[in-house]
């Protein structure tokens, strides 16, 4: 038995109640293999876990935290104990203690080996928003979506989603228009590759079925209103890949982008994704889609920190990505 400290967010009543506590391996699910946990990191589906409000955590008392990276004590499958590696989605952090505790146990089959050109650290940076974005830049690519087609635009682009995605569209050629409800980080969002910055408010109120096209193709991270008015302005043959409910889960469009200009909404969901294609995805996260600015994504912080942080995250004041540094006492 081996006792670590951890985040424990009690979501059973009305009131938040979290805050770091000290625990054992004994408290851990027998159902998976141990992970020294080095690095996490702060979702909004992980601020949604740790309040009663956002109704995301199967139990509680519980550990959030969907994403986590650190070292197998124990083999697991093809994958000798010794080895860095990267945990997230599926049920962790909602249905099994998650990422926010020094020590995991998370079953085999869930595991990916950290690939060559990525630290745990960058791996944490960038994390399942990250891998989200990738996944959503791979759509756009594999739709057949080029540089020379047009602008690409992401919305809700100071997230961690969307500014993975600027940086990582960026650095693959394409000029990329950013939408913020954050003008004050216009320069943050520069220095990731953007070369236009749209305020958000031009997205968020109810405009035309159609309209002038303006993007060969787009990564929305807010859905709602936003999303709607992003494929009212999608150029013909154009593409969309939506991953973000932020600006609410209904989408009050109608067929004409899709039965007139041919536009392909892409739903984009990396929580149950495959072992398999999760692998691959990180291999190219590690490769060809590595943001070069990760270094302006991420922060640091730790396990004391992250009341203050997830309730930011939730109240819409998150910028870029913070990073919970497990190894810090």
């Amino acid at each position: 038995m081996t006792s670590f400290r951890a985040f424990r967010a009690d979501t059973s009543g009305d009131a938040i109640a979290r805050g770091v506590v000290d625990m054992s391996t004994e408290d851990l699910a027998d159902d998976g293999v141990l992970i020294e946990v080095h690095w996490s990191s702060v979702n909004y589906k992980d601020g949604l876990a740790s309040t009663p409000a956002g109704k995301v955590a199967r139990f509680s008392p519980m550990v959030p935290g969907i994403d986590l990276a650190g070292v197998l004590l124990e083999d697991a499958g093809d994958l000798a104990a010794g080895t860095e590696v990267i945990a997230h989605g599926y049920d962790l952090g909602v249905n099994r203690h998650g990422g926010y505790a020094q020590y995991a146990t998370v079953p085999s089959d869930w595991i990916v080996p950290l690939p060559a050109g990525l630290t745990t650290r960058e791996s944490m940076i960038i994390g399942t928003a990250g891998y989200t974005a990738a996944l959503s830049v791979l759509a756009l690519l594999d739709h057949g979506v080029t540089p020379s087609d047009g602008k690409i635009l992401v919305t809700g682009a100071t997230g961690g989603v969307g500014s993975t995605a600027v940086a990582m569209m960026a650095q693959l050629g394409y000029e990329v228009a950013a939408s913020t409800g954050k003008p004050d980080e216009a320069a943050f969002l520069t220095a990731l590759g953007a070369k236009d910055i749209i305020e958000r408010s031009a997205l968020s109120e109810a405009g035309k079925p159609l309209q002038g096209m303006q993007w060969a193709g787009a990564i929305d991270c807010v859905g709602g209103t936003t999303l709607a008015n992003v494929l009212a302005q999608t150029a013909y043959g154009g593409a969309v890949a939506a991953s973000g409910l932020t600006g609410g889960n209904s989408l009050p469009t109608t067929v004409l982008p899709f039965i007139l200009r041919g536009v392909t909404l892409y739903g984009i969901d990396s929580v149950q994704t495959p072992i398999g294609r999760r692998r691959e995805v990180w291999g190219r996260i590690a490769d060809d889609l590595k943001p070069s600015g990760l270094g302006n994504i991420g922060h640091d912080i730790g396990l004391d920190d992250l009341d203050s942080v997830l309730t930011g995250i939730l109240e819409g004041r998150a910028v870029g990505r913070a990073v919970v540094d497990l190894k810090r006492g």
